[in-house]
């Protein structure tokens, strides 16, 4: 892909991003009525409303596109470049008035991510990342350096998800090595790795619209990111993201 191909792209995931944003700002914390979904996790019209805005730019723009979002499926899987779109990742919190949920946007060209976007629509910070660098609001952004499991921050989710999806006790004793461990979750979780203030954030459990954007973000900033295995990101359903001088202790210590 040509450099101004892809700037125009990021360009327009910008669009994207305002035109959701909006939508979302309208409806942050005003009591908005939740549904749930077949799966029971929780949805709004804010979710809703965004992605469906999202879907009309792309349509208009680019027709011959492909879309998989998390609320209205998938269109034209076949096409070269695809657009993965989560409106609102981090509904929880976005329910509950807290802040760490964002808005995900990856591109894949023949199913490969090329393109990670996310945003806060609170906090107005933008963060975009195309494997090779990772900005935020335009200025470049990197993982910290760490190189000891000692001096690390580690985050997930959801504490609960590892022990049913993963072993619990290994992960636990991951967590008796690091400096410090906290569930500040989601898509936030990736924004303070890819900007340099945690050091590790683990998901036993991804979708792919969770989970895709983050890549080029991720690597962007100079990080490395897996599934929970240590295998490619982009076909597992699970991802350990860190500073690269620790993740294969991580990686050991979680399957070993």
């Amino acid at each position: 892909m040509k450099m101004n191909e892809l700037t125009g792209l990021k360009n327009f995931s910008k669009i994207l991003v305002q035109a959701s944003s909006e939508i979302i700002k309208t409806y942050f914390r005003t009591g908005v009525s939740v549904e749930s979904k077949s799966d029971n996790s929780p949805v709004t019209i804010a979710d809703k409303k965004a992605e469906e805005i999202m879907r009309e730019l792309i349509s208009k723009h680019f027709p011959d596109h492909g879309i998989i979002g998390e609320e209205f499926g998938e269109i034209n899987r076949d096409a070269e470049y695809t657009w993965i779109l989560d409106p609102i990742d981090g509904t929880k919190s976005f329910i509950c008035g807290a802040y760490s949920f964002g808005t995900l946007i990856g591109l894949l060209k023949n199913g490969q991510p090329i393109l990670g976007v996310y945003n806060h629509p609170i906090l107005n910070d933008f963060l975009v990342g195309d494997n090779f660098e990772t900005t935020i609001n335009g200025e470049k952004t990197s993982v910290k350096d760490c190189d000891k499991l000692s001096n690390a921050v580690l985050l997930t989710t959801d504490h609960l998800n590892i022990e049913k999806y993963q072993n619990i006790e290994k992960f636990n004793n991951l967590i008796r090595k690091v400096k410090l461990y906290r569930n500040w979750g989601d898509c936030y979780g990736y924004y303070l790795l890819a900007t340099g203030y945690v050091d590790v954030m683990i998901d036993p459990i991804m979708s792919p619209w969770d989970l895709l954007p983050l890549i080029p973000i991720v690597k962007g900033a100079g990080g490395v990111i897996t599934d929970y295995q240590g295998n490619d990101p982009v076909k597992g359903k699970s991802a350990v993201a860190s500073a690269s001088g620790i993740h294969s202790e991580i990686i050991t210590l979680l399957n070993n």
